[in-house]
């Protein structure tokens, strides 16, 4: 069985993107006709797409993209201009109601935790990284469900303690949480004191904020370990390359790129979108 490049769009992953690319609006009384020397053609949807994703997954610079998917800067220009159309948000959705339909979204047991990644030409959304010698450095501040998909984000500087967006990551969950059921909230122990506890317990969650030592702990008594799956979404991240230290000037943009992979990993515990 021949390889597939984890960059590949495949048939299945283009019928869920393409219905969500923009088009352009015409009059249907005109006649279109392109005038010579009036610039390039414009580029086929589903190439630009496997463009930008093989900037995500390598890591490349935009002008490095190779010429079998077009221009690197044509490619930019369609991703800015789709980020600002709202396509990777509508992404992330999208796969997260996929991912809801077919396997459902596992609310009952969340993790919450945040990453630190470099970020040396950030203009937004950046900080001095404390584990970094004070480098810029931007923070991911993630909720997961039970098996480790996305549900909401935030970012900020490398400098912002986590349990600082803690509030502002529940406010931001990308798909509908149920009324009923009990909702179990784990978080290390950067989550603790009392104002956290209010903010977990306001948003309707049972909280089970613990050091690790406990956590270990509880492991060996018998309980079984839940919020190692926010520590494996930060390593499924980490391994769009693109991601793993942001090189993107713009906020928009990283979060874009961000969306892109949340999409694919929703999509990927319900359909082997690759091959």
């Amino acid at each position: 069985m021949s390889r597939v490049n984890s960059w590949a769009v495949s048939d299945v992953l283009w019928s869920r993107v393409e219905p969500l690319i923009p088009v352009p609006e015409r009059d249907p009384t005109k006649i279109y006709r392109r005038k010579p020397g009036a610039g390039r053609k414009p580029l086929p949807a589903r190439r630009v797409f496997a463009g930008i994703l093989y900037v995500l997954r390598t890591g490349c610079h935009w002008k490095a993209v190779p010429r079998c998917f077009g221009s690197g800067s044509a490619i930019h220009a369609y991703f800015q201009r789709w980020e600002q159309a709202g396509v990777f948000a509508a992404l992330w959705r999208s796969g997260l109601a996929d991912y809801d339909e077919l396997a459902g979204i596992a609310w009952d047991w969340q993790s919450i935790d945040a990453a630190m990644v470099k970020a040396p030409l950030a203009q937004g959304a950046v900080g001095r990284n404390p584990t970094d010698r004070g480098k810029h450095g931007t923070k991911r501040h993630q909720l997961v469900d039970g098996r480790g998909v996305p549900l909401a984000l935030v970012l900020t500087g490398a400098n912002r303690h986590d349990v600082t967006q803690l509030g502002a990551v529940l406010d931001r969950v990308m798909a509908p949480r149920p009324t009923s059921g009990e909702q179990h909230l784990c978080a290390d122990a950067a989550y603790g004191g009392r104002p956290a506890q209010e903010t977990i317990v306001a948003h309707g969650y049972t909280p089970h904020v613990r050091p690790r030592g406990e956590e270990i702990k509880e492991k060996e008594s018998g309980h079984k370990a839940r919020r190692w799956v926010v520590e494996a979404a930060h390593s499924w991240l980490n391994r769009f390359r693109k991601l793993l230290v942001r090189y993107e000037k713009k906020d928009e943009n990283y979060i874009a790129l961000i969306y892109i992979a949340f999409a694919i990993i929703c999509w990927r515990k319900v359909w082997p979108i690759y091959g």
